[in-house]
């Protein structure tokens, strides 16, 4: 016995000289937006952002007054961000844009491209005049797929409509060096972070296969390439190609980020390529290289679990329910587009071909088309511009005609543990998956594992301290010794200072069983005083405070803070598995409920009045 003690001690302490940065380094979580779209994305502009550029995305973000892109009311942030990427769509980057305004380079096109440009400023400005921006989705996106099976980008409807600008590289450089400037301008080491970025949008028949790409570098490597877009492809292998490339030729690191997965069509975490091809180790190495991460919660809905995932009573939540064209039914849910079914196929796929593609982090975003990161429900500036007032809100958003600002969510946000505020030491934390999801509530949440966390653990002042020196944390492995008995979790989750009490912790688990067969469990593993778990896992409901009639909420249920270690009851040494936390906020008011108010509308009609905000951790993995 002292012996094995003796072992572990010579790990832990080999563990400590190899990761220093684990061993003693003080953190802190930091909150910021990875995607954010000004007037420089064409469907921005289409939907009334004309004013709000990268400038005054980055002015919101750390806290300073700006004026609304459509209302022209000043308009502030409660909280300020640490961190903020413009990620503009790099399709016909800023074109539409700077031909609108004039500010164009117009000497290099010739007289073809002049008159093109008249032809589609005459179009557009039909769009922004009548108030119908949207018909770019409806009429401009990809048709529905003709057939059945997989690559979609060569089915007769996945072309992507040609703008038919003629060669706009003058313009695109132009916009490009405006967006670096301004990140360049507002990057402050140590107090808020700018990093350089922009949107790969390929949407082959309406499948949401969209990416965020962001570099941790500066202007000087950054300038030396224009974004790519789905116009120069729609396969994500090319995109990575095109990344692996150009950091070789520019010493540009990149790091991508699938966002929305929720209307991929099942596509995004599919069980082959998007081509149809098998997955290969090759094929798995290279996206997790480049994608450690991905977006599980924004404005389109949350993308954690299927709507009716079993035995979890909180999986439907913020359920988007439109396609991406103006279909009229509802969207039909696929385990490819969720990220816990997508963790599941993934050691499936690790077991056959060595290698897990789908072993990734969590964050959240909002996708705000208005310039402005805005995931709180009470200052919710909507997806666009022309969608952000109660009075506007009915009207329609990309395709289907129910699809309303009523059914966007003021989410979300990603957090990551890091050292400093700084692009590479957030760029670090992203690489290595120490990063988590909030629908927008600015909850501190930390999660480790281990086999031998000392007794009482999470009674610790500074738990970070312990779980660095004993074990690994979130989006970490957990890997396996000769003396490994059964895992522990040591998690504390925080309110947000100026939010609502917690509800509950809950571990989400899922495995392969000894036939190779995908399984998932939810575990409540602490909560607000006052309930019991019944025979089958069950918690009561922690009640609901919000008063219908003004918004308002109180802390008079839950509690501020939850520290727990648990142990897997069903641990099987021999089973590939995940875990990850989720922890629930009170309910409180949802940005329906005061616009509600506001209209004096009486009942709504227009989707839940309530909200339970949450957070998620980045997986840890067991691998036998």
């Amino acid at each position: 016995m002292i012996f094995k003690l003796k072992l572990i001690s010579l790990l832990f302490a080999v563990a400590l000289f190899l990761y220093p940065r684990n061993a003693g380094a003080e953190t802190k979580v930091l909150f910021g937006d990875t995607h954010v779209h000004s007037a420089y994305s064409f469907d921005a502009f289409l939907n009334d952002n004309h004013s709000a550029f990268p400038d005054d995305a980055y002015r919101w973000a750390r806290g300073l007054p700006v004026v609304h892109p459509t209302t022209r009311v000043r308009a502030q942030i409660e909280t300020p961000l640490d961190f903020l990427v413009v990620s503009d769509h790099a399709e016909v980057l800023g074109v539409i844009t700077e031909l609108h305004s004039d500010r164009s380079l117009l000497s290099d096109m010739g007289w073809w491209d002049s008159f093109k440009r008249w032809v589609t400023l005459e179009i557009t400005d039909y769009l922004i005049d009548s108030g119908r921006g949207e018909l770019v989705f409806t009429y401009g996106l990809p048709k529905p797929a003709v057939g059945t099976g997989h690559d979609p980008v060569a089915d007769k409807n996945g072309v992507v409509v040609d703008a038919g600008l003629g060669d706009t590289t003058a313009i695109r450089e132009h916009v490009w060096d405006d967006i670096i400037n301004a990140a360049e301008r507002h990057n402050r080491p140590g107090t808020f972070t700018s990093l350089i970025g922009w949107e790969w949008t390929s949407t082959p028949t309406g499948a949401n296969l969209h990416r965020v790409i962001f570099t941790p570098d500066g202007a000087d490597k950054a300038a030396q390439f224009l974004p790519y877009g789905s116009d120069d492809s729609q396969y994500p292998q090319d995109l990575w190609d095109w990344l692996v490339a150009t950091s070789n030729r520019t010493g540009a690191r990149f790091l991508s980020i699938p966002h929305n997965s929720n209307l991929s069509k099942g596509y995004m975490f599919d069980t082959v390529t998007l081509d149809g091809s098998p997955i290969t180790a090759d094929y798995a190495t290279t996206r997790m290289s480049l994608e450690p991460v991905a977006e599980m919660t924004q404005v389109k809905g949350d993308s954690e679990s299927l709507p009716n995932s079993p035995g979890d009573n909180f999986s439907d939540f913020e359920t988007y329910e439109f396609y991406l064209q103006a279909y009229g039914t509802e969207y039909e849910s696929d385990p490819g587009d969720y990220v816990r079914s997508a963790l599941k196929r993934g050691l499936a796929i690790a077991q056959t071909v060595g290698v897990n593609p789908y072993k990734f982090g969590f964050i959240g975003s909002t996708d705000s088309h208005t310039g402005l990161s805005t995931a709180e429900e009470y200052n919710f500036w909507g997806k666009y511009p022309n969608d952000s007032t109660p009075e506007t809100k009915d009207q329609s958003i990309i395709g289907d005609a129910d699809n309303s600002g009523w059914s966007m969510s003021a989410s979300g946000l990603a957090a990551v543990w890091v050292e400093e505020n700084t692009r590479e030491e957030i760029y670090a934390a992203f690489k290595r998956k120490e990063v988590y999801a909030t629908t927008g509530p600015r909850l501190r949440l930390q999660m480790f594992a281990s086999w031998m966390f000392p007794d009482n653990s999470d009674q610790a002042e500074d738990i970070s301290k312990i779980g660095y020196a004993y074990g690994v944390p979130m989006g970490g492995d957990l890997l396996r010794t000769p003396e490994a008995t059964t895992p522990k979790f040591l998690i504390r989750a925080v309110k947000d200072p100026l939010g609502a009490n917690l509800d509950r912790v809950q571990i989400i688990k899922g495995w392969l069983d000894e036939k190779g067969q995908q399984h998932e469990k939810v575990h409540n593993i602490a909560w607000s005083p006052g309930r019991l778990l019944d025979d089958n896992n069950n918690l009561p409901k922690v009640g609901n405070t919000v008063d219908l009639d003004t918004g308002r909420y109180t802390n008079s249920i839950g509690t501020p803070a939850l520290s727990v270690m648990w142990q897997d009851p069903d641990f099987d040494p021999n089973q590939r598995a995940f875990y990850y936390a989720r922890v629930l906020q009170i309910p409180t008011a949802r940005h329906s409920l005061f616009d509600t108010i506001a209209l004096q509308a009486g009942d709504l009609a227009n989707g839940p009045t309530t909200i339970q905000e949450r957070a998620y951790t980045s997986p840890i993995w067991y691998t036998p």
